[in-house]
């Protein structure tokens, strides 16, 4: 069983041993920390801010993802041997750029190649001129334009704005009203900040996240996993920024992985820089696989939230030796990873991904951790009066593994389960297109 308790030791037995700081909270960040805390190399863990799960095995440390100064500061104060980001919005403020300037090893890309991500027309553009297959598509900044161009067109229709919009940004729309009220939304009332829209055909076929670590134009790939954004069963509902995921991926074969890897990722890894940004990090491409073949969705400039919980379990490497080597573009070591499968669902908050109360009282982890090989990542809780509540829209994250992807979902079934809140919804039906 994982354990979660154990705080690493600021002691002798740490001596010698990396100091590591992972940058955000979430269950990414939780997933981050815990695969570290696996590394014989590491002997102390910050986690800036984190959250009270995250607070059981590493120090967490009251500064936000996007405070990059004053986390270079804590950085060079506490001889931080390592930095590892996870949230985007502190890749876009440069937070790469200012610990390098400062001496400091940091594992990410600089702000201008984090911009696959914080522009989706920049990421559109580059696959245009790179031949990257992915979804036709149009840019506006101009509402009537934009509208013009969708009444010519045919529904559905893939709605994005072009900045980061903390996986809220995408609309389906399914006909010309709703297309209207989000052009609205994003062209007149800057919903999500004063941008411009991309507007893409609509692709059909399963979507699968493949994520890789890249370090200039090598790439390395990782396990490929599959997230379920909609809220309800049946994926039904509004988009989230995901309720659970699985991995492997039975539907992806192994040509189509190979595939993504040589027509995709690689030629991407290369294109950024022949731009002049190099990219260094995790890139994460959420694929589809189309009746014509696989094509990009979008590209993310770091690790994906909710893939990770159940990507990096899978992980048998050291994963701060992957960082090193990637931060100081030395030799990767070889990458090993687990024939066992993981599956994950998220317990959210009552009203996510719209409004929804917080501290609501959380019992029963420790009977799900006792289930067996049960990792309970945490996304938005915190601590009152010695007991866990919830704080956020996504909560928890529940992942079972397993010989097989059903025995990975009956296990983690059973230890959400176990888990008792009075304000939580979860979708039961995590691997529904894989599993019966």
């Amino acid at each position: 069983m994982q354990e979660f308790n154990n705080l690493h030791p600021v002691s002798a037995e740490g001596a010698g041993k990396a100091k590591v700081l992972v940058v955000g909270g979430g269950g990414r960040c939780h997933a981050i920390v815990d695969a570290l805390s696996r590394s014989e190399k590491v002997g102390k863990i910050y986690c800036a801010p984190g959250n009270a799960g995250i607070a059981a095995q590493a120090e967490c440390v009251p500064i936000k993802d996007t405070q990059v100064n004053e986390l270079k500061d804590f950085a060079l104060s506490e001889n931080i041997d390592m930095t590892v980001v996870g949230p985007e919005v502190a890749l876009a403020a440069g937070i790469v750029d200012v610990f390098s300037e400062a001496g400091l090893r940091i594992f990410g890309p600089t702000k201008a190649a984090a911009v696959i991500e914080s522009s989706k027309d920049f990421a559109k553009q580059l696959m245009a001129k790179y031949n990257v297959p992915t979804a036709a598509f149009r840019t506006f900044d101009d509402y009537a334009q934009a509208l013009e161009y969708v009444r010519n067109g045919s529904f559905p229709v893939v709605l994005k704005y072009d900045g980061l919009a903390a996986g809220k940004g995408v609309v389906i729309a399914e006909d010309l009203a709703q297309a209207e009220e989000t052009l609205k939304d994003m062209l007149l009332d800057d919903k999500f900040g004063k941008g411009r829209v991309v507007v893409e055909e609509f692709l059909t076929g399963p979507e699968f996240s493949f994520m890789c670590f890249v370090d200039g134009e090598k790439v390395w790939p990782m396990t490929v996993s599959q997230d379920h954004k909609r809220a309800f069963e049946g994926d039904k509902g509004p988009n989230t920024g995901g309720m659970g995921a699985y991995s492997p991926v039975p539907l992806i074969t192994d040509e189509d992985i190979e595939y993504s890897l040589e027509h995709i990722m690689k030629p991407v890894a290369a294109g950024m820089v022949a731009e002049g940004r190099p990219f260094k990090g995790v890139l994460y491409g959420g694929l589809m696989k189309t009746p014509q073949g696989v094509k990009v969705i979008e590209f993310n400039c770091r690790f994906g939230d909710p893939e990770t919980e159940v990507v990096l379990p899978r992980l048998e490497s050291d994963i701060y030796d992957i960082f090193s080597a990637i931060a100081d573009s030395t030799p990767v070591p070889e990458i090993r990873w687990s024939g066992k499968a993981t599956l994950g669902f998220v317990l959210a908050s009552k009203g996510y991904p719209g409004s929804y109360g917080k501290g609501y009282a959380i019992s029963g982890l420790d009977e799900a951790m006792s289930l067996g090989d049960v990792r309970i990542y945490h996304m938005g809780t915190a601590k009152k009066d010695g007991d866990y509540v919830t704080s956020g829209g996504r909560v928890l994250m529940v992942v079972g593994s397993g010989d097989d992807l059903k025995s990975a979902r009956d296990l983690a079934l059973r230890a959400a389960e176990c888990i008792r809140c009075d304000n939580f919804f979860y979708r039961k039906d995590i691997g529904w297109r894989v599993l019966k």
